[in-house]
């Protein structure tokens, strides 16, 4: 489990998220996501101020093999994009659950985390 961090919540989808102390929450796609995708060559996020429902696309991130869908983990208000992924998408690849996090979301209700996985759950989902 070293490339799945404890402390954060996991989608089946292959998300992450970590909820930080103002209750805001960053989200970003997994080790495992940019592994299977392979180099990042193109990340396409919402704009700043975008609201999403749980389980609907809010972005795109395309790789030499493939393109997916990015799927928001919960409900709410995109308040901040990372922007360097632009220009630097392969931080995406390098550090998927730091430099690489994508957008930061102000939840619009309670986080639900019934849906959500913990790292030995996300771990057993993918067999890593």
């Amino acid at each position: 489990m070293s490339d799945i961090p404890q402390g954060l919540l996991y989608t089946k989808e292959h998300e992450w998220i970590k909820v930080l102390e103002d209750g805001n929450c960053l989200i970003g796609i997994t080790y495992h996501a940019q592994e299977s995708l392979g180099d990042v060559t193109f990340v396409e996020l919402p704009s700043k101020s975008s609201a999403f429902e749980q389980n609907s696309v809010f972005g795109v991130v395309e790789s030499v093999k493939a393109a997916s869908d990015l799927y928001m983990p919960l409900d709410g208000q995109v308040i901040e994009v990372n922007e360097t992924l632009n220009d630097s998408p392969e931080k995406v690849n390098e550090d998927p659950y730091g430099l690489g996090w994508m957008i930061k979301l102000k939840p619009t209700s309670s986080i639900d985390s019934s849906g959500l996985l913990d790292a030995q759950d996300y771990s057993s989902l993918t067999g890593v």
